[in-house]
């Protein structure tokens, strides 16, 4: 899977550059592969307190508590399996979500009075759900699960 990045503002693509960005509206030909646009942990078999802190956690509630009665999936993203802090100084900026490798929503995040966290309701009820956090100081972390 290729990582694209958005040379205006940061925004992260896969596979494919759209042919505007969908964040800041720069033009397909903003985009750049760029491999190292995603952190990873050095160890997935053995995290470190850092890894803990980004990672994001992915909770699918199948049936959505908010609109009954129709086709609605609940994702819950919490950024970190230890919660990561969100001061002004350092904190998670936003959390991107994709449904199956396609951007679909962005949702910012406020330090001191948010937690690192954010909840959509899909009209979906089956693909692959990427979560992408950025934070201010180390990069951006991501993780999938099946819908």
């Amino acid at each position: 899977m290729k990582i694209l990045e958005c040379k205006g503002c940061g925004h992260i693509e896969f596979d494919e550059a759209p042919d505007k960005c969908k964040v800041c509206g720069a033009a397909k030909s903003a985009f750049a592969e760029n491999p190292t646009a995603i952190q990873k942990p050095a160890n997935p078999a053995e995290l470190t307190e850092g890894d803990k802190k980004h990672i994001p956690q992915i909770v699918v509630v199948k049936e959505c508590g908010l609109i009954p009665g129709g086709c609605c999936t609940d994702v819950h993203v919490k950024v970190g399996e230890i919660e990561h802090v969100m001061t002004d100084k350092h904190l998670i900026r936003y959390i991107d979500y994709y449904l199956n490798h396609k951007f679909i929503s962005r949702v910012w995040l406020s330090p001191e009075v948010c937690h690192p966290a954010a909840a959509l309701h899909l009209n979906v009820t089956s693909g692959t759900l990427t979560a992408l956090e950025n934070c201010n100081i180390h990069g951006n972390w991501l993780s999938e699960t099946a819908i």
